[in-house]
């Protein structure tokens, strides 16, 4: 026996060694991960494709030393009319403003026409953290002692970007805590074991230290490493990693009644559930991958840092999970401890007693295959309908958080007493020359300009827009205004532009990334089901679930939540995540679904695998669904829609797709979903099926 497990992480004296490479990892791990939220960007240039337009405004700015592109407005109010005491306090503020570092010359404090309020304009020189610090020192400035009545806000661009990362920033702690909870209670539901939870959390939580400190790693060598990104990690790790967890426990439990030793119980069940983990890792590894064709720096770069999570998950799962296991006695499982029972040996098909409810669903599945495959793509279509309700493309300050932070507050302050641009004007650069000014001047839309600032051989302008800026007057004007400068070699950013390229990046990664995420999966489910018509049928069942998805969420997002809409890049990672997530469940299935097949024919097959494997992969969907959830504690927008389509999608696919309809039409179907090939169990043939072309046999 040694010497067949030997090299398995399971075996008796490679357990030792597997667990003391892990102790290593660990240490090297976290020593490098308690870095990385130092190493994440969250500046605008960061997220921009590198030929945006607005990016080379950034980088000329920076190249000319002249870093202002962060404006933070801090804006007054008072109905009736500001005082002189007003006017004196926001002076003073302006002049304590002048000593803190990288706070460039401040303008203010500006009267509205109606006197009702004023604001100064504080540009800050640096990106990143530089900015961030520098706003929240002038966050403690402001709210000094102001006059008694007198409303104070920081907002514009530098407000509303301090707002969002200061919400990201707790990922780290509220976001983390939250998924730990949420498994933890969704292990003990699954096992009502006191300990058997304890083994899986440590293995994934494993996991997340050597994750982080690879993503460092990555990050240190100039991969784009964001806030919200390093949140998907945490969530895809402990989510992705408990999947796995349960569906190589489930089977080890079955092996542990079929074998005394539990190391060969161990080997077995890795051998038999590692190809169905090593290609559901594979599908959503190279599916995230394909995001580096992404044109947006925050979306390629969140392929390899989510990648890099599922490696690590499907290392920790096949390796240190296994020793562990091994390490431990069978009264682990306590109270239901799995016993070693020969009738097991002698009658395979005897642990299907175990799986009652499944068996029934298997049986409900054989009685109306036709009625139940019909019936639940025209649910699943009906749903898709709702994508008419789901509004994807730009939104405005306000519409990017759940409540009303201080910069919405003030950017509401602005848009009551000044006109409408104001706050977040479109930077203009160009060659030194007469003219420029001019053509900004008569460009519609455009309603002041300042006075020029000379940059070495260039100045820059900035333009303040009649419009508000995260209106599509605004980007209109934009676009009017790129026209009319480029003929003199001028460039058009700021916080507008910004918007408006990543807008446009977004649109061309949903047009190009989406079917070649679809074509990536379609091969591995090919490869791994040697055959061709059963992953046509997936494929088409995980298409439909993420449109009746994206249905639903149109619906909820407009009718119950009230959102303005969804982000241009919605679309693209909820794909992304639906795809990748929902068919694993399909791939747990139909691996088992044809290891049966070949003992038992392809329908008893199906109904074998649907019974033996519903209860855990129901389980590792709910623990997924729950984790995904754990986003909405975040209160941004875009995290709660994200937490709300993936849950949902995910829950979809393990309760109804998997359950019910991918195991209906795999039944009506018959053999002939494993064309051009066979299952071994297919002779002779079933009863009522037509023999297949001699070819395929």
């Amino acid at each position: 026996m040694p010497s067949r497990l030997a090299g398995l992480p399971a075996g008796r004296r490679t357990k030792w060694v597997v667990l003391a490479t892990w102790l290593i990892l660990l240490m090297v791990g976290g020593a490098l991960g308690g870095r990385l939220q130092g190493a994440t960007k969250n500046n605008a240039d960061a997220y921009l494709p590198g030929g945006a337009e607005a990016t080379q405004v950034i980088k000329l700015q920076k190249r000319l030393h002249h870093e202002d592109g962060m404006l933070t407005v801090v804006a007054y109010e008072r109905r009736g009319g500001v005082t002189a005491q007003d006017v004196a306090s926001a002076r003073s503020v302006a002049e304590r403003l002048k000593g803190v570092p990288h706070i460039g010359p401040v303008a203010g404090p500006i009267t509205s026409r109606d006197g009702e309020a004023m604001q100064l304009l504080v540009p800050i020189q640096g990106d990143g953290d530089v900015v961030l610090t520098a706003i929240d020192e002038v966050r403690k400035v402001v709210e000094r002692g102001p006059p008694a009545g007198l409303d104070v806000r920081v907002t514009g661009p530098g407000g509303t970007m301090s707002d969002l990362i200061g919400v990201f920033k707790e990922i780290d702690g509220t976001l983390l805590f939250v998924t730990l909870g949420v498994v933890i209670v969704m292990l003990l539901l699954t096992y009502r074991s006191p300990f058997l939870w304890i083994v899986p959390l440590f293995a994934v939580g494993s996991a997340y230290m050597l994750s982080q400190g690879l993503v460092y790693l990555l990050a240190e060598a100039g991969l784009t490493v964001n806030s919200q990104s390093t949140g998907i990690l945490a969530v895809l790790v402990f989510g992705v990693g408990t999947d796995y967890a349960l569906l190589l426990i489930a089977r080890y439990r079955e092996e542990l009644h079929r074998h005394e030793d539990r190391h060969e119980a161990m080997r077995l069940a890795l051998r038999r559930a590692g190809p169905a983990v090593l290609a559901s890792a594979a599908t959503v590894t190279l599916a995230l991958l394909c995001l580096l064709v992404a044109e947006l720096n925050s979306t390629s770069g969140l392929g390899p840092v989510a990648a890099v999570g599922v490696v690590c998950a499907l290392a920790a799962m096949t390796t240190l999970l296994p020793a562990l296991l091994a390490t431990l006695p069978r009264r682990v499982f306590w109270p239901a401890v799995p016993r070693y029972d020969a009738r097991y040996v002698a009658e395979p098909d005897a642990l299907e007693k175990e799986h009652g409810v499944w068996a029934r669903v298997a049986g409900f599945v054989s009685a109306r295959p036709r009625v139940i495959s019909v019936g639940g793509a025209l649910v699943l279509a009906a749903l898709a309908f709702g994508m008419l309700s789901l509004k994807a493309g730009p939104v405005s300050n306000a519409g990017q958080f759940v409540g009303t932070p201080d910069s919405v507050v003030g950017e509401r302050v602005m848009a009551r007493h000044f006109p409408a641009g104001a706050g977040s004007p479109a930077v203009v650069i160009g060659p030194r020359g007469p003219g420029l000014r001019a053509v900004i001047a008569r460009t519609p839309g455009v309603s002041e300009v300042s006075a020029p600032v000379a940059l070495g051989g260039y100045e820059q302008y900035e333009a303040t827009l009649s419009s508000a800026a995260d209106t599509q007057a605004a980007r209109d004007t934009v676009d009017r205004l790129r026209t009319a400068v480029r003929p003199l070699g001028a460039k058009v950013g700021g916080n507008t532009a910004v918007n408006l390229d990543t807008q446009r990046a977004a649109a061309h990664d949903n047009k190009v990334i989406i079917p070649i995420i679809l074509a990536v999966v379609f091969v591995i489910l090919a490869l791994l089901l040697r055959a061709v018509v059963a992953p046509v049928l997936l494929m088409a069942t995980v298409v439909l679930s993420f449109a009746a998805s994206l249905g639903v969420c149109g619906l909820v997002f407009r009718h119950v939540f009230g959102f303005e809409g969804a982000d241009s890049g919605f679309p693209l990672q909820i794909f992304l995540f639906l795809v990748a997530l929902g068919v694993d469940y399909n791939i747990f299935l139909m691996t088992r679904v044809r290891e049966e097949s070949q003992r038992l024919g392809t329908r008893r097959g199906v109904l074998r695998g649907l019974t033996v494997t519903g209860g855990v992969i129901t389980s590792a969907g709910v623990v997924l669904a729950a984790t995904f959830a754990a986003l909405a504690t975040l209160p941004v927008t875009g995290t709660v829609e994200m937490a709300f389509a993936v849950a949902f999608g995910v829950l979809l696919d393990s309760l109804l797709i998997r359950s019910l309809l991918v195991p209906a039409l795999a039944y009506d179907v018959g053999r002939r979903i494993w064309w051009p090939g066979y299952a071994a169990g297919d002779r002779p043939l079933e009863s009522g099926e037509r023999p297949l072309p001699q070819t395929v046999r």
